[in-house]
């Protein structure tokens, strides 16, 4: 394969750095309601999409921080805001456009899981 052949275009497994286990795979199955895959000790995986999202602690000091923001593409962020904040999760804002296209207006609303980490929920809404 040459260098000019190389696409990446597929996430099969995406990683977050977490503290307690026990606590995380709870906020992560009940409050955010994905699919609880399989536990190994130390790591907890779920099915998200065609994705597989991975819970560990730390290797090594230097990886142990919150990770990159994870954004979860849903259709109606209003209703699926308003279910999340019901479940106890603490948004740092409203749902609000971040971007507006041609076709669609981009609404994001974040908040944090209960290891620090950053998340978002992404809805790209068409214009009526």
């Amino acid at each position: 394969m040459s260098a000019s052949d190389l696409s990446l275009s597929t996430v099969g497994q995406i990683a977050i750095v977490i503290q307690d286990l026990p606590r995380a795979t709870s906020y992560y199955r009940d409050t955010l309601g994905l699919a609880l895959l399989f536990e190994f000790p130390g790591l907890a995986f779920f099915r998200c999409g065609e994705v597989r999202f991975m819970l560990s602690t730390a290797e090594k000091p230097e990886y142990d921080h919150p990770g990159s923001v994870l954004y979860f593409k849903i259709g109606d962020i209003a209703a699926v805001h308003s279910t999340l904040v019901s479940r106890g999760v603490e948004f740092v804002g409203a749902p609000h456009v971040v971007h507006r296209a041609a076709t669609y207006e981009l609404w994001m609303a974040f908040f944090k899981d209960t290891e620090g980490n950053t998340m978002a929920l992404m809805e790209e809404r068409a214009n009526a």
